[in-house]
């Protein structure tokens, strides 16, 4: 299970504005929420849980949780070449969530992706709102080897297209590996 916390959006003068708090809380406060509803509900994935701009909030949100579970950076990256070489040199995520449309071009995606193996950063491709029922982006995992997908619950048709590619990929593999071939007698 992953928590996508948008941190962006509840931040305000520098501290974290909480519907159920009585008062904003600051990063220690809600890095220590955060290592509590990982405790409790083992989180696999947390998404931007802190402001995309503090790369000092991004690097105690990985020590604290780093090794317990992913630290994905989206907000954090926004499909920026030089804020996703920033954030992978200072070591704020251990995970990246790329959108293939915040790349011009699809050589643009390719790119990026030896960066983030080499630093052993995982990977998550993502769809965006208002996607389409095109499978392009189940293909484009597999084929740059994505670590997870982020195409949302199966209950719209364009999620459940991408869904399905990927399954129809995984029993085509799965065939090729299966398939014995038959020694030729010489």
């Amino acid at each position: 299970m992953g928590l996508d916390c948008a941190a962006n959006n509840f931040y305000k003068d520098g501290k974290y504005v909480i519907k159920d708090s009585p008062q904003p809380v600051d990063v220690a406060e809600l890095l220590a929420l955060l290592k509590k509803m990982t405790d409790e509900y083992h989180l696999l994935v947390i998404e931007d849980p802190v402001y995309e701009d503090n790369f000092q909030d991004w690097k105690s949100a990985m020590e604290l949780l780093g090794r317990q579970c992913y630290i994905a950076g989206d907000d954090l990256i926004s499909g920026n070449r030089k804020r996703l070489e920033m954030a992978v040199n200072k070591g704020s995520c251990n995970t990246v969530v790329i959108k293939a449309n915040h790349f011009a071009t699809v050589t643009e995606l390719i790119d990026v992706i030896p960066l983030l193996k080499k630093q052993n950063i995982k990977i998550v491709l993502s769809q965006r709102y208002g996607e389409t029922n095109d499978t392009i982006l189940a293909d484009i995992a597999v084929g740059l080897q994505a670590d997870f997908v982020k195409f949302g619950s199966p209950n719209r048709g364009e999620r459940v297209a991408k869904y399905n590619r990927l399954l129809e990929i995984e029993h085509t593999m799965k065939n090729e590996v299966e398939t014995p071939v038959e020694p030729t007698e010489s």
